[in-house]
């Protein structure tokens, strides 16, 4: 008899489902996200005649730890792949009509993916330790972009609020708050009253700090006259003049 078995992922445990060929429901369980959980699994696949075999434990630990995507598994020591949220949402709804949200029913429908459409979803290649060490790699670096990003946008969203003018600054650059100048300029003026204040010496050295080669008399002048503008600002605290 063949088998499919389907793995809903989440931060701390992992739903199970395993169906036969005709969509019947053999076992669900809901394991922790550990050794112990993991032996559950091995277990639950082992009562329904599989017996999985080592690439099935390097994709639970490892192949399947990309928790961006949702793991489809199929026959256990023979395929394993895995669906975008997105692809399974489709899925979803062939299912169910209801718009609740289900671990245990999700798990379902992942192991009924393959059942129907094997065909159409790319089996994962076997890993080396080269693979896992960029795999590793990749990942930090997403992570460190995401990171980045929401570090800038909350930045963003903060100077809107209390400093407007150095958003207007660097409007046109390409790289905007990244740009060094920026970066330079926020260093020696964090707040809009004392970017109103800089002396044009001072200002003109953080330019050329942050490496501008040409022109630099010429952005100097423009960051002036962009900081100097009249521009609306947040009233003072009352609790600083008391």
């Amino acid at each position: 008899m063949q088998v499919t078995c389907g793995i809903d992922w989440a931060e701390d445990h992992r739903d199970v489902a395993v169906v036969d060929s005709d969509a019947r429901l053999l076992g669900k369980l809901r394991v922790s996200d550990d050794a112990a959980g993991f032996q559950d699994l091995l277990r639950l696949l082992a009562e329904h005649g599989d017996t999985p075999d080592d690439p099935i434990r390097s994709r639970w630990r490892s192949r399947l730890r990309a928790d961006s995507w949702w793991p489809v598994c199929g026959p256990p020591g023979a395929k394993c792949s895995r669906s975008t949220p997105m692809a399974v949402a489709r899925y979803r709804d062939r299912h169910s009509v209801s718009p609740k949200k289900s671990d245990h029913q999700d798990a379902v429908v992942l192991a009924n993916i393959l059942r129907t459409d094997a065909e159409l979803h790319r089996p994962l290649p076997g890993d080396t330790g080269l693979v896992k060490a960029l795999d590793a790699l990749a990942r930090a670096q997403q992570d460190a972009v995401w990171d980045r990003t929401r570090a800038h946008n909350r930045l963003r969203s903060h100077l809107r609020e209390y400093y407007p003018a150095v958003l207007e600054a660097f409007a046109d650059k390409r790289e905007k708050l990244l740009a060094r100048e920026a970066r330079a300029i926020l260093a020696i003026a964090p707040t809009q009253a004392k970017a109103a204040k800089l002396a044009r010496s001072k200002l003109k050295a953080a330019v050329k700090q942050a490496g501008r080669q040409r022109r630099i008399e010429a952005e100097t002048d423009r960051l002036l006259e962009v900081f100097r503008r009249t521009w609306l600002r947040q009233p003072a605290c009352e609790c600083a003049r008391t």
